[in-house]
């Protein structure tokens, strides 16, 4: 391995040369304190900027192995320490000047959510920082003294202040590392206490604004109903009370602007932790709550619709429907469908963002459109056998429409912020407005072994780990996804590149990138929308799926289930993190989605 005074001298030998000598430095140096890495070389001073990581043997980072020893308490760490290593870095950004992107250094900024990110990770053997530099440029001339200063000057002091535990209050990393003790705790007491969520007293639910998660300043902090309340003893916070929501099924009642959505969101964003100053630290939602919600003009293919769509007029089958433009009630039908084949166990729902027609139809209606004329069942009938049948518990904000009260175990009513436990209130009103019959089949969960439609862009062929692939026989390889450069910090998740395959045979494909923040993704001309899976909250994540999806249809051959391919995914992350996505090309703007949010990509795909 090279030393940093080898650095030095190639750096010195490059000087004012044209831009791609700088690609000449790929590769390890040793800096004593830490090993860089420079992974990819951007192609000009314009182009997205150069990927660089810093290695260090754990031991030698000084961070106890209790901080790093459960997953959950690991990741907890790698986000704190990501935090300081970002502001630090972006301190010295731009101090080095240039034309273009030339003296840009960043990594990650992490949002109020804990994340698992590939910019900063810690393995059993060492602590790996990725990060992105703009390697400096008069016009397309090299400037490598510039980059000189931005490596010997800037990156070192950066290193030693974030990622060496000497450097940190010892309280600091306690509180961090205890707060994930407590937030992991009150998940693992949910399904024990049959609760599908629990907010703490006082939690801050309320947002700052529609760009900016950060809490509302002066909000109501959340009171606690008495029938409600739980009581819960943490590790290290001691006894916390809150608001325990049952599972079962759950209606969410109120006036406008009284908070019922705002209520609703904090449990769709309940699924992830909280950074400490949230205000959402102890707002805990079971992680495979499913928001679902109409996306007219959605595709669906291959999806067993019959529990909720039946006996169409043109005689089509529902048990395997397709469409490449779905209507709103059947586009929140596919939802549903969905995410019982995801595995989620909550289903989060506004009516606002709902079609009307599939959550419920009133007796007027009944009586005019006969059932026989009618394909839909709606949602009002199929809510309790969910839960009494498939265990799947539902919390639905409802508005305008009663009829969700006679099948709703739990009515919560926001007043002013405050929630109110009005279920006895209720039951007093429902022999006066009685629930009209429904005509509904038998219920019946859909199979999993619908086949996953992607074209592939490359076949067969290979050897060792680029050579495996998806195949009939449905193996689970864990090659890496191939090159790619989706953007990150800095740099915009906006961006767009072309990346060069190998096949197994010799082939090469050619596939064009680009990632729209949280909206979706495009490969090649194939885009995937993803605008409307509400609990996808940082754009990384959606370059992560951005990854997978190119991966799936690189190394795809044969019939592979969507279930199987999902759960093979997720397989390979849980074994080796986000690191087989990378291609060795050291990509810090990559966050770890959820299993459901893999669905929701393969199910969204339309190539």
């Amino acid at each position: 391995m090279k030393n940093k005074s080898d650095l030095r001298q190639e750096l010195e030998s490059i000087n004012r040369r044209g831009y791609p000598a700088y690609k000449s430095l790929r590769g390890q140096y040793d800096f004593g304190d830490f090993v860089l890495s420079i992974d990819h070389v951007q192609g000009d001073p314009f182009a997205s900027p150069s990927n660089l990581s810093v290695e260090i043997p754990i031991r030698r980072t000084g961070f106890p192995e209790e901080y790093r020893r459960e997953d959950y308490a690991r990741i907890a760490l790698e986000d704190c320490i990501l935090r300081r290593f970002s502001e630090t870095l972006s301190k010295n950004s731009f101090k080095a000047k240039g034309s273009g992107k030339s003296g840009l250094l960043a990594t990650s900024r992490p949002g109020q959510e804990i994340l698992h990110r590939s910019a900063l990770v810690i393995t059993k053997d060492k602590l790996t920082a990725r990060f992105e530099a703009g390697f400096p440029a008069n016009g397309r001339t090299v400037n490598s003294y510039e980059l000189e200063k931005m490596l010997f000057d800037f990156l070192p002091p950066a290193v030693m202040q974030s990622l060496y535990c000497k450097s940190w209050k010892k309280e600091v990393l306690q509180k961090n590392y205890e707060l994930a003790v407590d937030q992991h705790f009150i998940r693992e007491e949910l399904p024990k206490r049959k609760l599908a969520a629990f907010l703490g007293e006082g939690s801050i639910l309320p947002r700052m604004s529609g760009v900016s998660s950060k809490p509302l300043r002066d909000a109501v902090p959340l009171g606690v109903p008495a029938s409600l309340k739980v009581e819960l003893d943490l590790p290290y916070h001691g006894k916390l009370c809150g608001m325990g929501i049952p599972q079962g099924v759950t209606l969410i009642i109120g006036g406008g602007y009284h908070g019922k959505s705002t209520l609703l969101q904090a449990l769709e964003q309940g699924v992830y932790n909280h950074i400490a100053g949230d205000g959402r630290e102890y707002a805990v939602t079971e992680d495979t709550a499913c928001k679902l919600r109409a996306e007219d003009g959605r595709s669906v293919r291959n999806l067993d619709l019959s529990l909720f769509i039946h006996n169409l007029p043109n005689g089509k089958d529902t048990k395997c429907f397709s469409t490449a433009d779905a209507s709103g009630s059947t586009s929140q039908a596919a939802a549903v469908m969905e995410g019982i084949e995801a595995g989620s166990r909550t289903f989060l729902i506004d009516e606002d963002t709902s079609a009307t027609n599939f959550l419920v139809r009133d007796e007027f209606m009944q009586k005019i459109v006969h059932g026989d004329k009618e394909p839909i069942t709606p949602f009002c009938a199929r809510v309790r056998d969910l839960y009494d049948k498939a265990g799947i518990s539902t919390v639905l904000v409802a508005g305008s429409s009663g009829a969700f009260f006679h099948v709703a175990d739990t009515v919560i009513q926001m007043d002013a912020y405050r929630p109110l436990d009005v279920r006895e209130k209720v039951e007093r009103f429902l022999p006066e407005y009685p629930l009209p019959a429904f005509e509904a089949d038998e219920f019946r969960l859909p199979g999993t072994d619908r086949a996953f439609w992607g074209k592939p862009v490359k076949q067969g062929g290979g050897s060792g780990r680029q050579g495996r692939d998806y195949g009939r026989n449905e193996r689970s390889g864990h090659g890496g996804p191939g090159s790619d450069r989706s953007g990150n910090g800095e740099s915009g998740h906006g961006g767009s590149d072309n990346e060069r395959r190998s096949g197994g045979r010799g082939r090469e494909e050619r596939i064009k990138t680009k990632v729209m923040s949280t909206d979706g993704f495009s490969l090649n001309h194939d885009m995937v929308d993803l605008r409307y899976v509400e609990q996808l909250i940082d754009s990384e994540q959606t370059a992560a799926l951005a990854k997978m999806m190119k991966y799936v249809l690189t190394h795809l051959s044969g019939t592979v289930s969507v279930d199987r391919l999902a759960k093979m995914l997720a397989h390979q992350i849980e074994k080796d993190g986000l690191e087989p996505f990378m291609d060795g090309c050291g990509y810090c703007g990559l966050a770890m989605p959820r299993i459901q949010e893999i669905y929701a990509m393969l199910n969204r795909y339309r190539g």
